[in-house]
């Protein structure tokens, strides 16, 4: 079991993410989304459109997820792009 907020957050540092999303939702039409990590209060409507991708939720909600990124500001879904030295892939 991995510690999945020092995961999000060693990915943010080390690796390319899109927060938000509108930025989730380019790189899925890209095609450039490895993972796609949600909030629990994230709009059910954009659960819905999910590409294919594997989608994980938060077990928080958008104002912990961005704490989790090291934001200061909620964060209702961020995309995977690369996960630098995180292992967040294998949550």
């Amino acid at each position: 079991m991995i510690d999945e907020v020092r995961a999000l957050k060693t990915a943010v540092q080390t690796g390319k993410v899109a927060i938000g999303v509108k930025s989730v939702r380019y790189a899925l039409r890209t095609k450039k989304a490895k993972l796609i990590v949600v909030a629990t209060n994230c709009p059910e409507a954009f659960l819905a459109a999910e590409g294919g991708v594997r989608v994980h939720t938060f077990a928080g909600t958008n104002a912990e997820l961005g704490a989790a990124c090291g934001k200061p500001f909620s964060v209702a879904a961020l995309a995977i792009l690369e996960p630098g030295e995180s292992n967040i892939l294998s949550v």
